[in-house]
């Protein structure tokens, strides 16, 4: 039913699961990871006690095939379980049992694990390997996910779709720094999920992704002039009232120079309804908000005039 990919980037910092199956609300049942501990896949006839029980293993530093070795010899359902292990170093693992249904299997490399079952054959699990192994240019949730959109292609679960989550851990990478999930995305029914499970990453990163500091833009001069008047447009203006200048997309008014407290103020009030807040950087704009601001600021109807 299910095919995923659990793995750990080269660095060690991060670890994550990726999963799709023709299986209601997968990303609820298969997934679990603990940021610079590991991660863990539980599927086929999925015990969930695997998830916890493998992480406090991993924690304790036991190896991932020992932590396979270990759940499922205390599991007397073992043989319809599947399961993925990468720990904080060395390999990962993975564990088909003799009675999961279809073409089941697995294969298991330095930081990665893929397994799947009820396949179209083991070119699926073949293609998620390869998919892994080839994206090493990306960035971990999209390596993730592309290794499963890469399975997918392959044949994927021979039942056909329905669900797919992605889970990546980091130490402080969650929201505002106050947790670990830095990816937790989840589409629990849906024709196209792997599909749509890119479509929220890409919101997902730009609305939580971390300003690059090398492509980060000085808010001073036309710049500042100009996010002013798109911040009008879009009803902050810098400034409250004392601001009434605005640009439209067709138009060309543009404030007198308008920067510091007041200029970031309103960015951060724009910012903050739009979801953007943890790409704010004091004295700058990321181009990916400013592209936002330009967007928003588009979509806005002309106003009317010669009725």
């Amino acid at each position: 039913m299910t095919f995923s990919l659990v793995a750990r980037s080269a660095d060690g910092r991060l670890h994550g699961v990726a999963v799709a199956s023709r299986f209601l609300a997968a990303g609820a049942l298969v997934p679990a990871a603990e940021a610079e501990v590991g991660a863990v896949a539980s599927q086929a006839h999925a015990n969930l006690s695997y998830r916890p029980n493998g992480l406090a293993l991993l924690r304790a530093g036991v190896p991932a095939a020992d932590v396979i070795a270990q759940l499922v010899a205390a599991d007397p359902g073992r043989d319809d379980r599947q399961l993925g292990v990468v720990g904080a170093t060395g390999p990962g693992a993975t564990w088909t049992g003799p009675r999961c249904g279809g073409w089941a299997g697995g294969l298991a490399g330095d930081d990665w694990a893929a397994q799947g079952n009820i396949l179209a054959g083991p070119q699926i699990v073949e293609a998620v390997r390869d998919g892994w192994l080839a994206g090493e240019a990306l960035p971990f949730p999209q390596r993730l996910l592309a290794a499963l959109r890469a399975g997918e292609q392959a044949g994927g679960d021979r039942r056909g779709r329905q669900s797919a989550a992605l889970l990546v851990v980091q130490r402080g990478g969650g929201y505002a720094g106050t947790g670990d999930n830095l990816v937790d995305l989840r589409v629990d029914d849906h024709p196209d999920p792997v599909g749509e499970l890119h479509r929220l990453l890409d919101i997902h990163t730009m609305l939580f992704g971390k300003p690059d500091p090398a492509t980060l833009l000085e808010l001073t001069g036309p710049l500042a002039d100009e996010v002013a008047g798109l911040l009008a447009a879009a009803g902050y203006p810098a400034g409250g009232a004392g601001l009434t200048a605005a640009v439209h997309p067709a138009g060309a008014a543009a404030p007198a120079t308008v920067a510091g407290p007041a200029l970031e103020e309103a960015l951060a009030s724009w910012a903050g309804w739009e979801n953007l807040e943890e790409r704010l950087v004091p004295g700058h704009i990321d181009p990916i908000v400013l592209a936002h601001l330009r967007r928003t600021v588009a979509a806005v109807p002309a106003p009317r005039t010669g009725d």
